[in-house]
């Protein structure tokens, strides 16, 4: 996940360099007005990639012991609402429905029925973002972004009375974030376009372990914490 996310802010500096050389001169500009606007709303659709970063009680030298995430591309849609506080800060809220999948492989076992876990969730997740730009240049206007969220996960298995005994892998049902990303507004004749990447951090333990505390599958995990990447396209 830091190679995939150190390529693409590689590819969004070079993407913006490019811009800047391609967009030097005077044209013609699109939607003049529309950041002068105290409110203005929209929605965005988008792809995410979730993973898990996991936390010991006894750390092994056998890389074997450590549970493996096998990640998925899920979806992501959702609402935006965009607050001016000056030319270029902008408070911004966009609430949305993400779907997401990751396989969870542990070690010691050799039945698929032990080992695999298919974790689906699909999350409401909220965050409060912070957006701050650079002068509009021409047609665009690049920016980064940051806030807090917070999500609640639908399939969570929280108050589920089984537990990894009979198959059922358990999170809790809310969790809190940091967000830190980056994109482009490009203002096109009718509408605002913005693809933006964000990488997402939990900063709250997700993990309800299993009732008996020497369970082979939670036992030893002090921790369970999301991470993940959103790749998000509005239109405003």
């Amino acid at each position: 996940m830091k190679k995939l996310f150190f390529v693409l802010s590689v590819l969004f500096i070079a993407h913006s360099a490019n811009a800047q050389w391609f967009f030097n001169k005077e044209r013609l500009s699109n939607l003049e007005n529309f950041d002068k606007k105290r409110f203005t709303w929209g929605y965005f659709l988008g792809f995410n990639s979730y993973d898990f970063k996991f936390d010991y009680k006894e750390q092994f030298e056998d890389a074997n012991t450590d549970v493996q995430v096998e990640r998925s591309a899920g979806f992501n849609v959702g609402l935006i609402g965009d607050m001016r506080i000056n030319q270029y800060v902008n408070l911004r809220l966009e609430p949305g429905l993400y779907f997401t999948q990751r396989n969870l492989i542990f070690p010691g076992f050799e039945e698929p029925k032990d080992y695999l876990r298919e974790v689906k969730s699909t999350y409401i997740h909220v965050p409060l973002l912070l957006k701050v730009s650079t002068k509009r240049l021409n047609n665009i206007k690049p920016f980064v972004v940051g806030g807090v969220s917070t999500s609640i996960n639908l399939s969570s298995n929280e108050k589920n009375p089984e537990d990894n005994e009979q198959a059922r892998f358990r999170m809790t049902r809310s969790t809190n974030y940091y967000e830190l990303g980056f994109g482009i507004d490009f203002y096109l004749y009718y509408f605002k376009f913005t693809p933006s990447i964000r990488g997402v951090f939990a900063i709250s333990d997700e993990l309800v372990p299993d009732d008996d505390p020497n369970s082979p599958w939670t036992g030893n995990i002090d921790k369970l914490a999301t991470r993940g990447i959103f790749v998000n396209f509005t239109f405003q």
